[in-house]
């Protein structure tokens, strides 16, 4: 299990006890494009399958950031659901975050690890992940229901909306 202070006094642990899950997931289901309208189960159930991470403060112990690991722990893992409150962002916790991450899993051996994001690249990159070198090797089964443009909601079943031009 990884437990480190940084200078700043927070903690970086990867103890699943210390995750606070309705903060989570009112985090993600509300504020991170990839899980808007997640429903709690999903969230609980997502992680208890993964190794959780997270970071919290040094005055109260509060979380103030998170991020999930679905890996074998020895050969690969995907990097995922990683979130810093809004609060507490710009001040290098994202990137020491997935730092730690990195570094708890090159101790593992685990020799790849991949993530996909819509606009933290430079966050990443700073910790040495770069873009796919040979993306028409990748596959993928996506089975996500469509999803509107206008809402960004699940669609439900019924006509989708379409807007005339």
């Amino acid at each position: 299990m990884l437990s480190v202070t940084h200078s700043n006094g927070h903690l970086l642990s990867s103890d699943p006890a210390r995750i606070d899950l309705d903060l989570v997931h009112h985090w993600l289901s509300t504020d991170a494009y990839w899980a808007l309208g997640r429903d709690p189960e999903v969230t609980a159930r997502a992680f208890a399958g993964s190794v959780p991470f997270g970071i919290y403060r040094p005055e109260d112990g509060r979380q103030v950031a998170v991020a999930r690991v679905v890996t074998d722990g020895a050969t690969f893992a995907w990097l995922c659901d990683v979130y810093v409150d809004r609060a507490a962002r710009g001040r290098g916790l994202g990137g020491w975050l997935v730092t730690g991450v990195r570094d708890h899993l090159a101790e593992l051996g685990v020799r790849r690890i991949l993530l996909c994001t819509n606009d933290a690249h430079e966050v990443y990159a700073r910790v040495g992940f770069t873009p796919l070198d040979v993306p028409q090797r990748w596959m993928q089964l996506d089975r996500r229901p469509p999803v509107t443009p206008i809402t960004g909601k699940e669609q439900s079943g019924g006509t989708p909306l379409t807007v005339d031009a």
